[in-house]
Parts: structure tokens; sequence; C-alpha cells
């Protein structure tokens, strides 16, 4: 029998220890060889890929043996950051209480170091997302124009997605693809992010020359990445 998509499960990070609960996501590959673990810091779970001939106990078994790695890691999540009026949103690295306020109009707009979220209540989240992917494009396109020109190059179109493990990246037709979630982060990361996506329209690869291309398009690149590394996995858990 099938697991289903998810469920939660009782792991014992310690013998000496009651058991806690764990949420499973459980994911099936014609391309994995080996029973996997791997966490989703935007779900707050861990994620269980099998082999197609696969079963579900030697998954489990894999949990068992390595429970307090999960619970360890689960319990090391940034907390979840709701679309909800009262919460704090971070749009170029800086805070903004969302406030509700339903007899206005206009959707979702800053002002004065708020969020306003007009209409009911059961569409900020909504509109609070749907502001942010629309700033993250229009501040993306801001950061690649002096890029474009400094470079000589001019992407197909650039998209927004959700991916959790890629920032941004670059397709073999020039479509430049950025997560929606860089408006979380500080300008001069999201600026870096574009200037390494820019630069793979000279060098499609991570050669020495690509690497000259960025560092003299963002020489903030270290400062960058060590940001991500480290801030990332938080910037999951927004929304």
């Amino acid at each position: 029998m099938e697991p289903p998509d998810s469920e939660t499960i009782a792991l014992r990070r310690d013998p000496l220890l009651p058991a806690e609960p764990c949420p499973v996501r459980w994911r099936r590959s014609a391309r994995a060889r080996r029973v996997s673990l791997r966490i989703d810091a935007a779900e707050g779970a861990v994620v269980v890929t099998l082999p197609i001939r696969v079963g579900r106990k030697h998954g489990l078994a894999l949990l068992s043996e390595h429970a307090g790695w999960v619970m360890q890691r689960l319990s090391a999540l940034a907390p979840e950051r709701p679309f909800e009026p009262g919460a704090a949103v971070p749009i170029g690295g800086v805070d903004y209480k969302i406030r509700h306020d339903p007899a206005r109009r206009g959707g979702a707009f800053l002002e004065e170091g708020a969020l306003i979220v007009t209409g009911e209540v059961d569409f900020v989240a909504r509109r609070v997302r749907d502001f942010l992917k629309a700033e993250a494009l229009r501040r993306i396109g801001v950061a690649a124009k002096p890029h474009a020109e400094a470079l000589g190059v001019a992407p197909r179109a650039i998209r927004l997605k959700d991916t959790r493990s890629r920032w941004g990246s670059c397709a073999p037709d020039r479509t430049l693809a950025f997560s929606w979630r860089l408006v979380l982060a500080p300008d001069w990361v999201l600026d870096y992010v574009v200037a390494h996506e820019m630069a793979h329209l000279r060098e499609m690869n991570h050669s020495a020359r690509f690497w000259t291309l960025v560092e003299t398009r963002s020489p903030h690149r270290y400062a960058a990445t060590e940001w991500l590394r480290h801030n990332g996995a938080a910037l999951q858990r927004v929304g």
C-alpha cells in the first residue's frame, strides 16, 4: 500500500526522551537509486524520497536511524512568518508591519513603514503575496538594466518562480528566472543574484571568465552568498 503524500510520524531522537511528532512528506522518484531524506524548510517537514520499487518500511527505517538529525534540523528551522494582520514581512531586508485597512482601496501598498492591505481580511495573505511578486519583478528589472548595459546582453524574458533550492537560473533560450522571495532579502543580495544570472548570458558556465564577469558587476559576491547561506532557509518560512 502506498503511503499518503504527507503525514505526521512519532520519532524518538533519544532513547531516553519521549517520541515527538515529525511532519513527513513522501515522494516517489523513478530516478532515485536509494532512499534519501532532506529537510524542506518551507514546509517544515522532512521529505523521504523512495525509489519506485522500494517499500515504505525502508523509508521508516532510515527515518528512525537518523531521527536525532531530523528532529534537530526541524527544531532549528526559523519560525513561520504568515502573511496576516499585525505580522512583519521583510522587504529589501527591512521589516514592514502588515496593516489591514478594509475601508481603503488599492490592494496592497507601502506607506510610512507599513504594508497596507485593503479589502476583506480573507484576502490579506493573497494580496500580500501578489504585492511581493510584483515588487520583486520591479526590483529585479531595475537591478538588471545596468548589468545588461555593462555586459552588452539582453535576456529574452525575466520570470518569477517559487523555487526551494535555486535563487536564479538562466535557460539556454536566455530566459532568466528568479525566486520572488529575493524581494525579502537586502537589495545588495538581490543585486548579486541578478548580476550572477546576467553574467550567464555572456558565459553559460561557471568558468574563471564567468566569475571574473560576476565580480566586476558585484563586488559583494562573497558577502551575498554568505547571507543567503545563513538566511535563505528563513526566507522560505515567510508567508
